[in-house]
């Protein structure tokens, strides 16, 4: 029997070492981060294309073999919005947020807890039994009060028991948790995915905390697509909030990304979730592909739009 045949990308020197090259960057980022607590806010586009939501679940698994603790905070309000339009229930907003009656918030409970939740485990479970996907209201996860009573029952966080994550952590379970917390009386209300992953973040005691949007990061002239900052302090991030260099909807973005910061979290990055593989380059690679942000009295960082080194990457 003559030897099955290889493809001529395996038999290429060039191609296999990029690939030991690509394989040898990653080691000392996966050795800084073994062990560590990694929280990913997820949604946009990358919820809803089937294609890069079957690379993130390939992330989340790639970084769980390799020993980092990966914790998964999910949204889903485009899913809300298209399930709410299909049973005739008219959504009405105030500031961008949307009005939750008592029949808004059961849909909007079973898309998080009972569809986009389940499509996420599913989708990391291909690849072995790792996920375990839990509701902030479950086992006191996160306890809530309402924003606005004008608003309904949409929530804030008061406060995040994480003890039921480090057991599943401890366990080596990937916990995915839906956007739901509950009061006192066991009333349920709908939060907003930001501040439920920082507010878990900070809880956890995270190194990361890695925000997949549908922008590539910070640009340091919005006009110019190449002007991507790498890696940025939190002061310079009030500056350029404050000279209007960031506008429109990067404002509660960068601001969600100064409330982790400021609430303890190591390095805040916020990154293009549309982009393949986006978890594994922005971690595993010297120059990653979003922007980092820091505190100001982080070690090492790079200047702002300039190119980040490798000690800006692996020490926020």
């Amino acid at each position: 029997m003559s030897p099955a045949p290889t493809s001529a990308a395996s038999s290429d020197p060039t191609a296999a070492g990029l690939r030991a090259q690509i394989l040898v960057e990653a080691l000392p980022y996966i050795r800084r981060f073994r062990g560590q607590t990694i929280v990913v806010k997820y949604g946009g586009n990358a919820m809803t294309d089937p294609s890069l939501s079957q690379k993130f679940a390939e992330d989340v698994v790639l970084m769980h073999s390799v020993g980092i603790h990966v914790v998964v905070v999910h949204g889903g309000g485009p899913q809300i919005g298209d399930l709410l339009k299909r049973l005739g229930i008219t959504s009405e907003f105030r500031d961008g947020l949307r009005v939750t009656d008592a029949a808004t918030l059961d849909v909007a409970r079973m898309v998080l807890e009972g569809k986009v939740s389940r499509e996420i485990v599913s989708a990391i479970n291909v690849h072995g039994p790792h996920a375990v996907g839990l509701s902030g209201a479950d086992a006191g996860l996160i306890r809530a009060h309402p924003r606005d009573p004008e608003l309904g029952f949409v929530g804030d966080v008061e406060s995040v028991n994480p003890h039921i994550i480090e057991r599943l952590l401890a366990e080596e379970f990937i916990p995915v948790i839906s956007t739901i917390g509950a009061d006192g009386t066991g009333q349920a209300y709908n939060i907003n995915a930001d501040t439920v992953a920082t507010a878990i973040a900070q809880a956890m005691h995270a190194e990361k905390l890695l925000y997949l949007t549908d922008v590539d990061g910070l640009l340091a002239d919005v006009d110019d697509p190449t002007s991507l900052i790498r890696s940025i302090t939190v002061p310079d991030v009030h500056a350029m909030m404050a000279s209007g260099a960031l506008s429109g909807g990067m404002i509660p973005k960068a601001q969600a990304c100064i409330d982790a910061v400021e609430a303890g979290v190591q390095s805040v990055h916020m990154i293009n979730g549309t982009i393949a593989h986006v978890l594994l380059l922005e971690l595993f690679t010297d120059e990653g592909v979003g922007t980092m942000i820091t505190s100001g009295d982080a070690a090492a960082h790079a200047m702002l739009g300039g190119a980040p080194t490798s000690l800006a990457k692996e020490h926020p």
